[in-house]
């Protein structure tokens, strides 16, 4: 025991314990879905897409309109921001995560009281 002790308190050993630990973080920060990091830009698109797509008027599935017009604002700052287009699991992540987080703001009544047709939650099979 005494010579695993002094093993990894040498420099040698506090390297390995230290590209160990490192090895880890990236694993468990690789783990986070990758819409985590656009989880404001999709909460900012929902609010957009209500806002552009009002309740009132001749649109058939305003649902979908706002859903598609979420996305496709989260795709183009995604674009921006990673300098190509999302692959089709990403863009799949992402479609989700804007019906997930739609759910979320709407329970927690942040969204306009007058926009009471949903954003549909499509899972990926």
């Amino acid at each position: 025991m005494n010579a695993i002790w002094e093993a990894m308190n040498s420099p040698l050993g506090i390297m390995v314990v230290g590209a160990l630990l490192a090895w880890l973080l990236k694993r468990v920060y690789l783990a986070r879905p990758a819409w985590k990091v656009y989880e404001g830009t999709i909460i900012a698109a929902i609010k957009r897409a209500e806002k552009a797509i009002p309740d009132g008027g001749g649109a058939v599935n305003k649902g979908w309109d706002r859903l598609n017009s979420a996305l496709n604002y989260v795709l183009q700052v995604y674009r921006g921001q990673e300098g190509h287009a999302a692959t089709a699991k990403v863009e799949a992540e992402l479609r989700e995560a804007i019906g997930v987080k739609h759910a979320e703001l709407e329970k927690g009544g942040n969204l306009a009281k007058n926009s009471a047709t949903k954003i549909p939650v499509r899972h990926a099979d």
